[in-house]
């Protein structure tokens, strides 16, 4: 589904990610652990083809995201990857429902007023549909967050330290939520976390160590 080959970034000419050989099957979970600073965020938008890596191959779905131009690679990300970032980033002028619906605009897909209300209706959030994000609570953002993130039915399902700020009903609950919806995409999930918590819920790890 994914494959990195001999990847690696640099800011400012030092070297933050190195990445020799990393892949997954369709539908796998994946956590990306390490601690803060060992380049998890980086390593997510490079998978995400939010960041071009300094050098080496990413592939997502049989496609090369280093042969995509700028336009090209904004219209595959949008059909085929979901990301949550750390901060949320819904449009507060924006109800929860226009939210999902631009998903689908910038992805260039047609808006299916059909399929944003299926995803909120699985996230128990179809009552706030007509909601702005200042009307929520962190947890529903959290759910709109992710229902944007999967409207597309995205093969790989990217979350960006998704827990580290729960208390443990909630980190489990969050936990839950992703590897749901990933269920009901067939996607490929991966978590980048320092969150010990949530290691012993996904088998497979790939570790980052902290850089000097």
């Amino acid at each position: 589904m994914f494959r990195l080959r001999n990847l690696a970034h640099a800011y400012n000419g030092t070297e933050v990610l190195h990445v020799p050989l990393w892949e997954a099957d369709q539908g796998a979970h994946r956590l990306v652990l390490g601690p803060s600073g060992s380049g998890k965020t980086t390593l997510l938008h490079i998978l995400g083809g939010i960041l071009r890596p300094s050098r080496g191959s990413v592939s997502v779905a049989d496609q090369d995201l280093g042969a995509l131009a700028a336009g090209e690679l904004d219209r595959f990300r949008g059909r085929n990857i979901g990301i949550v970032l750390q901060r949320l980033h819904l449009i507060g002028s924006l109800t929860v429902a226009d939210n999902l619906l631009v998903a689908q605009y910038f992805a260039g897909v047609a808006q299916d007023r059909k399929r944003v209300t299926e995803v909120l209706a699985g996230l128990d959030m179809a009552d706030k549909a007509a909601a702005y994000p200042h009307e929520l609570s962190f947890g529903q953002a959290q759910r709109v967050a992710v229902a944007r993130a999967v409207v597309n039915r995205p093969r790989l399902l990217l979350a960006d330290e998704p827990t580290s700020n729960l208390d443990d009903t909630r980190c489990l609950q969050a936990l839950e939520l992703l590897q749901g919806q990933a269920r009901a995409c067939g996607a490929t999930l991966v978590i980048a976390t320092h969150d010990q918590r949530i290691r012993q819920r996904i088998a497979e790890h790939y570790l980052l160590e902290a850089r000097a």
